[in-house]
């Protein structure tokens, strides 16, 4: 199975780094990045049901 997967940079403080890795590690990721995806997926999820709450026709 392919995955439809594109290469990122990014800079982050050696803090966030940190956390990063303890979140992988205890996820059982194998590594940071896939914390970031679900991060930014759950968000997204989270997002979405905030944009259906509002009324039609407003943003």
């Amino acid at each position: 199975m392919q995955k439809n997967l594109r290469r990122l940079t990014t800079r982050v403080t050696a803090q966030t780094l940190y956390n990063l890795e303890k979140l992988a590690a205890m996820a059982g990721y194998r590594s940071p990045g896939r914390v970031i995806d679900k991060l930014v997926r759950d968000h997204m999820v989270g997002m979405k049901h905030i944009e259906e709450e509002k009324p039609h026709g407003k943003r």
